[in-house]
């Protein structure tokens, strides 16, 4: 059956490994919830198949586990009343650990093949899997479907491809001579056996459960390694549904389902730090705090931890062509999902003079002014804000905002509730802009949320250099850009490249600095604080699995 999976994917795996070398667009799962993709009836049983989970026990069955109340509450205002199963962290690795020994001599092609079909399985109930990230993180339910189904789908499927690329690079078995002049030559025989490093455990977020959870979870599971998934605890359902699904196709395949299993826990329960610095995990998949990822990269030091923090993301503007586009590219990025992301802007760096544009030179005033109106007009029809803006996940998030608000900095677009047309209950807050002077002491922390700095500096050499200086010290996932001129352009972009930030030049249109696309854009580099590996490279899968040789005379 393993070798099935393997070969009933095969084609898409060759896709997937030639997209990782070429960069080039490539999207195996379609990203449109359209009836051509999935089908007239898909979305609807997505639908109940969500309600039918609410106020009742989750359908997995985990030897010796209790059941566990979850304190999920939708951001939309659903109470989700969901009981899943529960084990201490021992017992988990415990498990973990039993079902590593067949999972380990199974050998990459079953690996692979198994994750494979993971992943297929994954996207037929991307409708479900929207309604449940829907109504754990916020998102709209646009978002939740493409960015909690298929485009987490292609993540996962780009560490599968990285992973066989780099496992299948090592022979099986080979001849080995050596000459010897006229005497006969040296002959062995070499084996070399992918050997992996044993239980993985992946560290969940609740504001993008599967989408930064699955890198880590595939990476791990197609190099042979067994996985302990644990949920945020505002955010089981996404992960819950996931493991599911990788439980009953390891089962079809021969394979104990245990290989993959569920850590949910109650906010109260440390069970993250006793799982990350157990002494039988030896690989720990995090996104989330700086404060607790600095934690892990301390403290588990018997695993190879990888982790995504926050960060504070620059936006330097020294000229433009269009001010009013630049401004709406801005503020769809400062409004999509509330700036809920790990991408989002923050600090929006203007000369005090002003910017050159096509039309003329647009004051300090003029670019902040240009950027508040049109945050206002995006959120100015609430039906349709609401779907942009999502849900605030987290009453932290709230209180963040209300912090904010109480810095005393000038308010050039006021947060505000907007009402959503089907969930009444929905906690919903449009973007809030403040204006502040390069040395504020607030400006260099990260505000995550629905928050940004428009920040007055003397020049553009002096904006390049915080956003340079601030990406060293606190970590940044992006850095966005604007200007005509090349030569601001390349030492915008020579300043990126020192503080090992992704830059983007001239957003105007359709592509925004916080969106990823898999199988091109490396997400994160490994290279500043904000994060210590990329989604997704080599780095990110090859020191997951190590490689043992076997020896003997020919």
């Amino acid at each position: 059956m393993t070798q099935d999976f393997f070969e009933r994917h095969r084609a898409l795996l060759e896709d997937a490994v030639r997209a990782t070398e070429t960069r080039a667009y490539w999207s195996s799962y379609p990203e449109s919830p359209s009836p051509r993709n999935y089908g007239d009836t898909a979305n609807e049983q997505g639908r109940q198949a969500f309600d039918a989970l609410r106020e009742g026990d989750f359908p997995m069955d985990i030897a010796g586990a209790g059941r566990m109340a979850s304190h999920e509450r939708s951001p939309y205002g659903l109470a989700l009343q969901i009981r899943y199963p529960h084990l201490s962290a021992d017992a988990l690795v415990a498990a973990s650990s039993r079902a590593l020994a067949q999972w380990r001599r199974a050998g990459p092609r079953a690996w692979v093949g198994v994750s494979l079909e993971i992943l297929s399985r994954l996207n037929r109930a991307s409708f479900e899997i929207a309604h449940a990230v829907q109504h754990t993180t916020g998102q709209g339910f646009m978002m939740a479907f493409q960015a909690g189904g298929p485009h987490a789908q292609d993540r996962g499927l780009e560490a599968v491809a990285y992973a066989w690329r780099e496992m299948s690079r090592i022979p099986e078995r080979v001849l080995w001579e050596k000459p010897q002049g006229k005497q006969d030559p040296l002959r062995m025989e070499k084996r070399f056996t992918i050997v992996p490093r044993g239980v993985a455990l992946v560290i969940g977020c609740s504001t993008f459960p599967t989408w930064n959870g699955y890198p880590g979870l595939f990476a791990s599971l197609a190099t042979g390694n067994t996985v302990i998934v644990k949920p945020h605890p505002t955010a089981i359902l996404p992960l819950a549904i996931t493991v599911r699904i990788a439980r009953d196709v390891l089962q079809e395949a021969g394979f104990d389902p245990d290989v993959v299993l569920l850590a949910a826990h109650a906010p109260a329960e440390q069970t993250g730090q006793t799982l990350a610095t157990h002494p039988d995990v030896r690989i720990v998949d995090f996104t989330g705090s700086k404060t607790n990822g600095e934690w892990l990269e301390r403290h588990a030091a018997q695993a190879q931890v990888y982790t995504e923090k926050s960060g504070v993301n620059p936006v330097v503007l020294d000229s433009v062509e269009d001010l009013k586009a630049a401004a709406r590219n801005l503020a769809f990025s400062l409004a999509l999902y509330s700036g809920q992301m790990c991408t989002a802007p923050q600090n929006i760096y203007v000369p005090r003079a002003g910017i050159p544009t096509a039309q003329g030179k647009a004051s300090f005033d003029d670019v902040a002014a240009a950027i508040a109106d049109a945050l206002h007009a995006l959120t100015a029809d609430e039906a349709k804000a609401a779907e942009l803006l999502g849900a605030i996940q987290s009453e932290a998030t709230l209180a963040r905002l209300d912090a904010a608000s109480a810095l005393g900095l000038p308010v050039l677009a006021q947060s505000r509730p907007l009402a959503h047309p089907q969930f009444p209950d929905a906690r919903i807050r449009t973007p809030l802009l403040l204006r502040a002077d390069a040395d504020h002491p607030d400006i260099q922390r990260e505000w995550f949320g629905p928050i940004a700095i428009v920040v007055q500096v003397a020049s553009t050499d002096q904006a390049i250099a915080l956003a340079r200086d601030g990406a060293r010290e606190h970590g940044a996932l992006t850095w966005s850009a604007y200007t005509t001129d090349p030569d601001v352009a390349r030492r915008a972009q020579e300043a990126a490249e020192d503080a090992g930030v992704s830059l983007s030049l001239n957003l105007t249109r359709g592509v925004f600095v916080n969106q990823s696309a898999a199988f091109s854009d490396f997400h994160g580099t490994g290279a500043n604080p904000a994060a210590n590996a990329s989604l997704c490279d080599s780095a990110f899968v090859a020191n997951r699995f190590r490689v043992v040789q076997t020896r003997w005379h020919a």
